[in-house]
């Protein structure tokens, strides 16, 4: 029951974040505002480091795979998604972002053997691209470049993810996942924090409203460190295949409350390409459940 109630909440706290990002985005420039919650978040990360002692890597090659993770997944994904939202609804860069798993499979067959792409996964990816097409059809005619420049961009980023999550499930799995967290983010914060003050200016400029505060606090405490620290938890306490259910939920959460809160209104083409989406990753996600159960009750 409290794995349960720990998944339904880390739905509800990655489906929202995609709000704040746009109530945030009403004061503050995308780079900047990503940078600062980071900024608070690795802070936070750290605190937990230094009070559980947990020790630093000193490898080489974990050093370059923690940097180079953290670009790709700080750095590029979530850049990316700051600047995107910009132009486009909260609920559209939540579906988009949800193509996450469809790059995973086929970065996942370049670099982990037993993960190799199958007909089913292939098709699954199929349908999550045709989803995209159809979502991207109308946003230069309707909505102009900018909307169109600002979903390529969300795409981009959910590729530089699940790439980067990839490359820590291929060679980072000896590393404490606190460490993985706030290593990552280190790397990745500093670029965004450099381009944000050089294109942006003075974060003691920006408009410090009382939304833009909560919206930074928001997805820096709650979005980050504690939905990191409830994810590791569930991970120990609920089957892997159940939580890769949580890239379904968030994006309908996103849209919901972008509608409620933000009046955001959606076409046809975003509900059939939403759908596409969301059905190609679940057929990927239910075929792994079904998978893992039928191993679990051949060696029971």
């Amino acid at each position: 029951m409290k794995a349960r109630l720990v998944w339904l909440i880390l739905c509800g706290i990655w489906g929202s974040t995609w709000l704040f990002i746009k109530i945030g985005l009403n004061d503050l420039p995308p780079l900047s505002f990503a940078a600062t919650r980071f900024v608070i978040a690795v802070t936070v990360l750290w605190i937990i480091v230094a009070i559980r002692r947990l020790k630093v890597p000193r490898a080489s090659a974990d050093l370059w795979l923690l940097a180079g993770t953290g670009v790709l997944g700080f750095t590029v994904n979530y850049g990316l998604i700051f600047w995107g939202e910009q132009y486009i609804s909260s609920g559209l860069a939540a579906l988009l972002q949800s193509t996450i798993p469809a790059f995973g499979l086929l970065f996942a067959h370049l670099h982990l053997p037993a993960e190799r792409l199958t007909p089913l996964k292939v098709l699954g990816v199929v349908l999550g691209v045709l989803g995209v097409a159809v979502i991207f059809s109308n946003q230069l005619s309707l909505a102009g470049p900018s909307a169109f420049a600002g979903c390529v961009a969300i795409v981009i980023s959910a590729a530089g993810a699940a790439y980067s999550n990839v490359l820590i499930k291929a060679y980072g799995g000896k590393l404490e996942p606190t460490i993985i967290a706030a290593m990552q983010m280190t790397f990745g914060l500093i670029p965004i924090l450099i381009i944000g003050m050089v294109w942006e200016g003075n974060p003691f400029d920006f408009r410090w409203t009382g939304m833009a505060l909560i919206s930074v606090f928001y997805l820096a405490v709650v979005g980050s460190v504690i939905a990191f620290i409830l994810y590791y938890w569930l991970i120990q306490h609920m089957d892997v295949t159940n939580t890769m259910l949580i890239a379904l939920v968030t994006p309908v959460t996103a849209v919901i409350l972008g509608m409620i809160v933000l009046k955001e209104k959606l076409d046809w083409r975003t509900i059939a390409g939403g759908i596409l989406v969301l059905s190609g990753i679940a057929l990927v996600v239910i075929r792994r459940r079904k998978k893992a159960v039928v191993e679990l009750v051949s060696t029971g």
